[in-house]
């Protein structure tokens, strides 16, 4: 039955004294479904396939970027990474979950294995600037503002450490919400942050990063973004 049908049912066989009060449960009834219709849907940002709807940062850096057995694949764990190199979306978000599945490898003698997630960044004279939502031994979970101010928070291992995968695949979870954001690695929150700089840009691209000075790998699939 539909909401003015409910209301005429209720006009003809409900007395005065309580027509009220079902008068305002109708209401708030239509405020929730309205409210529901509302909720947008979560979005794939990855087709599985192609690289459509994401680019480099640097052109020249789009060598070590593919496709591999439907996975976004950074480097190679063989080749050195000369210098950081990003993937980034071609739209920006604002208030959103994000959410993917990862995996970090190579040696570490050879060097500094680490990635990891861009978020309400800005591409600014061929640099990335933004957020980060760290990758990597000695940084699992911190947040990290890239080209900026440097480590803003670090990430809490005392859980997570028992169920981190350091050369397998992990979930990461970045969730931003007004000035609030938060951290979670398989589940597990590693930290939360307050931004209070009202200068700093809430809205911008997601990215991902393979770092120089080692010989990298870094795997993405599953990756989703839910708007707040």
């Amino acid at each position: 039955m539909k909401m003015s049908g409910i209301k005429h049912f209720l006009i003809r066989t409900v007395r005065p004294s309580r027509l009220i009060k079902l008068a305002l449960i109708v209401g708030i009834m239509g405020t929730f479904v309205c409210n529901a219709q509302k909720v947008a849907p979560t979005v794939s940002l990855f087709d599985g396939s192609t690289l459509n709807g994401w680019k480099t940062v640097k052109k020249e850096n789009g060598k070590y970027w593919s496709v591999v057995d439907g996975v976004i694949t950074g480097g190679d764990g063989v080749t050195n990474i000369p210098t950081n190199t990003y993937l980034r979306t071609t739209d920006t978000y604002e208030d959103f979950e994000f959410r993917c599945l990862f995996r970090l490898t190579g040696d570490h003698s050879k060097g500094l294995i680490n990635s990891g997630i861009q978020y309400r960044s800005l591409i600014e004279d061929g640099k990335i600037i933004g957020y980060q939502a760290d990758i990597g031994k000695g940084y699992w979970g911190d947040i990290y503002d890239e080209h900026r101010r440097g480590k803003l928070v670090g990430g809490d291992l005392g859980t997570l450490k028992h169920l981190l995968k350091e050369d397998g695949w992990n979930s990461y979870i970045v969730r931003c919400k007004g000035n609030r954001h938060e951290l979670y690695i398989n589940g597990v929150k590693t930290c939360e942050y307050v931004e209070k700089d009202e200068s700093i840009p809430s809205d911008g691209v997601i990215g991902i990063q393979l770092h120089s000075g080692g010989d990298a790998k870094v795997e993405f699939k599953n990756i989703t973004i839910s708007p707040l």
